[in-house]
């Protein structure tokens, strides 16, 4: 999503990731938070398992460390100018199928991976297929512009029109995934943006921190009561489960979401200063 975002946008690649950085890891300490604030008020719901020893817990790291190698050789790739995101991409794939094939991926698994990725890559291109025809459609109605126009003319405060956008988005990832959600908005509410002043930021600035608050928010939406269509997905994988546990199980955790968004919103610093620190 941050690829599609960064080329809609016309924005750094390596730069968005770097601005998600300390989103995500906010991200993963909110939800170790929900976590631990919910098993102490319901023990039930996490029983504890078998206390393991160092060095089991060291073992059971080092089993990872072929997602370790990959991200540091794409990222790392990136970052150090070794090579470009595209290129970046390539060497990851390259990376990953070595490591499967050392550990045991035959020709059966490599067709399953060709197939997957083919049915994979006809969707997103059917969906950009029709994202381009709407651009199109955009870009001789000038709506975008006009739109942008008139929302600046109507001396509606930012934060109420960011308010507005969030919320629209909460709705869409109730019928939406999440690739048709930017590429149908992002032509719409980036100029909107762009047009009102946050904070002070300059255009780049504003344009990658809108960037990652809004592929937050869009998948924030993917899990909104009452109709989140991951919600669903996961649910359908545990048959056994009532849809209205699922939904209560997911309440914790957006409580988390909600925190992280607001933090974004009031201090941009926090998805920007290492894109200043390292640019």
């Amino acid at each position: 999503m941050l690829v599609i975002y960064a080329i809609l946008a016309e924005q750094n690649i390596a730069k968005l990731f770097t601005a998600a950085m300390v989103p995500g890891i906010i991200a993963a300490l909110g939800y170790m938070v929900a976590i631990g604030i919910y098993v102490r008020v319901y023990p039930g719901s996490g029983p504890a398992g078998p206390r393991c020893s160092w060095v089991e817990r060291l073992r059971a790291l080092l089993d990872v460390w072929p997602v370790l190698l990959i991200f540091v050789l794409v990222i790392g790739g990136i970052y150090g100018g070794v090579f470009t995101p595209t290129e970046a991409a390539a060497v990851g794939a390259l990376g990953t199928g070595v490591i499967a094939v050392t550990k045991g991926m035959r020709l059966g698994g490599l067709m399953d991976c060709l197939y997957a990725t083919a049915e994979a890559s006809a969707m997103i291109f059917l969906i950009l297929l029709g994202a381009d025809v709407l651009n199109v459609f955009l870009a001789l109605s000038q709506m975008p512009a006009e739109l942008a126009t008139w929302v600046q003319g109507s001396g509606l405060p930012p934060l109420l029109v960011l308010l507005a956008i969030i919320v629209i988005y909460v709705f869409l990832g109730c019928v939406m995934d999440s690739l048709s959600m930017i590429l149908l908005t992002i032509p719409i509410f980036l100029p909107i943006i762009m047009g009102l002043d946050y904070w002070g930021l300059n255009p780049t600035d504003k344009a990658i921190w809108f960037g990652i608050l809004a592929l937050m928010v869009v998948e924030i939406g993917l899990i909104t009561p009452p109709v989140g269509m991951n919600v669903y997905i996961i649910n359908s994988l545990a048959r056994d489960v009532p849809m209205s546990v699922t939904f209560r199980g997911i309440v914790p955790f957006m409580i988390s979401d909600a925190v992280r968004v607001l933090l974004l919103i009031f201090f941009p610093v926090l998805s920007l200063f290492l894109v200043r620190w390292m640019g």
